[in-house]
């Protein structure tokens, strides 16, 4: 698998046509952009995208292909700018851990804030699951990380960003799409899409806490790893999955958000980070941490 294959399927999921991809972004003829789309899908071994008439459609595999994709692209930008920097001499470096999907809404917003240093920095970025961010953050291999409070993290700080409340993920088609608000009792008997406490322990206890409040069973009947997964689970089992108000970034034209009635659960974004930490960059992101909340409020994508 090559990076133009990478760029080619993103162009062409994005246009949603092989000819306007082709044309307008790519600069290539349309055949020979079907002939490599077709060979990366061999190589993955799964159908990607569906043709039709009216342009393409992804599968539930391509949507999750999709996500990694874009990450793999810009990991590689990023990784570009690294060389270039390292060539101009011996920079200092700041490493950002982000919760996986966060980064669309608060890199931008700590960039602008950290626009001054940039010359004399190299940015790291890391995305993992909030017990993975603790442990580089204890062991000084990352500076700072948007996660979740870690109570066991002995050593570190954390400043609250953000309680978002959880949302409930369901397809187009499911029955409850047809409703405004979704009630608690509603999810018993649901194929529920959930998280392991393993990788998410502070969401998995959020739930948790939620069912008991409101006395359902709201065990889930699968796991996952990660945002990506919950969301090819919730298109191709029809089931549903509580999560934070973040997914509707990520949610494709199949999937839909609704909100939970009455007072629905929240779980907590915050900034980690170790107070021994003498770095600059950083102590400028705490001096200015209710800038870096204010520019990043709007981030959150609204209802589809």
């Amino acid at each position: 698998m090559e990076l133009r294959h990478l760029r080619y399927f993103v162009a062409v999921a994005e246009a949603g046509s092989f000819t306007l991809a082709a044309e307008e972004r790519l600069h290539t003829a349309q055949p020979s952009l079907s002939r490599q789309m077709r060979d990366l899908e061999r190589e993955v071994g799964v159908a990607l995208m569906r043709r039709g008439a009216r342009g393409i459609t992804l599968t539930a595999a391509g949507r999750v292909f999709l996500d990694h994709a874009r990450i793999a692209l810009s990991q590689i930008e990023a990784a570009g700018e690294a060389a270039r920097r390292a060539a101009e001499g011996p920079k200092q470096s700041f490493a950002i851990g982000f919760l996986t999907g966060y980064e669309i809404d608060w890199l931008p917003a700590a960039m602008r804030l950290l626009r001054e240093e940039l010359p004399a920095i190299e940015i790291v970025i890391n995305s993992r699951q909030a017990p993975e961010l603790a442990f580089g953050l204890l062991r000084g291999r990352i500076d700072v990380a948007f996660t979740r409070q870690d109570t066991e993290a002995r050593g570190l700080a954390f400043e609250l960003l953000r309680r978002e409340p959880l949302i409930v993920l369901m397809r187009r088609d499911h029955p409850f799409a047809a409703r405004k608000t979704i009630r608690a009792g509603d999810l018993e008997g649901q194929i529920l899409i959930g998280v392991p406490m393993a990788n998410a322990p502070e969401l998995r206890a959020v739930t948790d806490r939620y069912a008991a409040r409101e006395n359902v069973n709201l065990t889930p009947a699968h796991e996952v790893d990660n945002l990506s997964m919950a969301i090819s689970l919730v298109a191709s089992t029809g089931g549903v999955s509580l999560l934070p108000l973040y997914a509707r970034n990520f949610l494709p034209s199949s999937v839909v958000s609704r909100e939970l009635e009455g007072e629905p659960p929240t779980i907590d974004l915050s900034l980690g980070y170790s107070p021994a930490n003498p770095s600059r960059p950083l102590k400028r992101l705490l001096s200015r941490i209710e800038e870096l909340k204010a520019s990043a409020a709007g981030g959150v994508a609204p209802p589809p």
